[in-house]
């Protein structure tokens, strides 16, 4: 059951046959939005946030409205591939201690005065609950605990004080990195196309998402516990407390370059604890979890690139 404080969460899903709707979850029952007449789509629901949440609220209270069990439904990414997907590099304290140490080298200081981010191609990337397949060539794939932004109004130059009243709300994801796929070993590291962003981060599937978006509300989104599992083993336990950077710093200053607009996700960085610090990665079978602390878990199992279909 959901804590008191949170209504209700969004979804996006589909009953046996039917075509992915998006879903007002209530407990463990669901209402069908569309049907309720309050959104064709999560895009559409999402471009209207402020004006449709009241009425959301209205409706989590409502006896009358039918609902369907959760234990029935197929549940999605619950936001749309139509946005952009940020993601903040080398966020968490911990993190940052946990890559010098693989790479042999001091702990850097902690002097940069703004966050970095990079961009995922969300139609490819983008998934929720379910089966991801491992890209081909990867023998080390690697997992990111990340708490993600979802972004409920457009958003330009927003102070850091102002920032997190553009957030929709929060899901949980993870940042899925080909690590031996980063680098191109047949160049040297001074040539300028040793680096590959593309496959390192941005292989189909590489950005699960879900179960469900948890309305802001009242969330403190630098007070939760991240945890990330493999097959029921911790690998990850951290607190969003320990980032650099903050979730409204982080927003204040990707506006600042660039239009937010609603629907666009910002995966804020991952805590200690990834595959490349322990040399363990993931494999065909693997089951893999993540929570984050009130908006749920997100649970995958990794499968082997298929042979495409003739």
């Amino acid at each position: 059951m959901m804590p008191n404080t949170i209504p209700f969460r969004v979804i996006h899903y589909s009953l046996q046959g039917s075509v992915p709707t998006p879903g007002l979850l209530i407990g463990d029952n669901i209402i069908d939005l569309q049907a309720a007449g309050l959104a064709t789509s999560i895009d559409d629901l999402l471009a209207h946030w402020s004006e449709r949440l009241p009425r959301l609220t209205v409706l989590a209270t409502s006896a009358h409205a039918p609902t369907v069990p959760l234990a029935q439904a197929t549940l999605y990414a619950p936001v749309p591939t139509s946005g952009t997907v940020y993601c903040a590099g080398a966020n968490y304290h911990d993190h940052i201690a946990e890559m010098a140490k693989i790479r042999g080298l001091p702990v850097p200081p902690q002097d940069d005065r703004e966050p970095w981010h990079f961009i995922k191609p969300t139609r490819a990337c983008i998934t929720g609950p379910g089966p991801v397949q491992r890209p081909e060539g990867c023998n080390k794939l690697d997992w990111e605990a990340e708490l993600a932004v979802v972004i409920g109004r457009k958003t330009h130059r927003i102070s850091v004080a102002e920032a997190l009243s553009c957030v929709a709300g929060y899901t949980v994801a993870n940042d899925l990195s080909a690590r031996d796929l980063s680098r191109r070993a047949a160049r040297s590291p001074d040539n300028p196309f040793y680096f590959d962003w593309l496959a390192h981060k941005g292989f189909d599937g590489s950005c699960p998402i879900g179960p469900w978006l948890t309305p802001a509300g009242s969330i403190d989104p630098q007070n939760l516990r991240i945890q990330l599992s493999v097959n029921g083993v911790n690998k990850q336990d951290s607190n969003t407390s320990g980032m650099i950077f903050s979730v409204a710093e982080q927003i204040a200053h990707l506006s600042r370059r660039t239009t937010l607009l609603p629907g666009d996700i910002i995966l804020t960085g991952t805590p200690a604890g990834v595959g490349s610090g322990r040399n363990e990665y993931l494999a065909p079978g693997d089951r893999v979890s993540v929570e984050v602390e009130g908006l749920g878990e997100l649970v995958n199992t990794i499968v082997d690139m298929m042979e495409p279909s003739a």
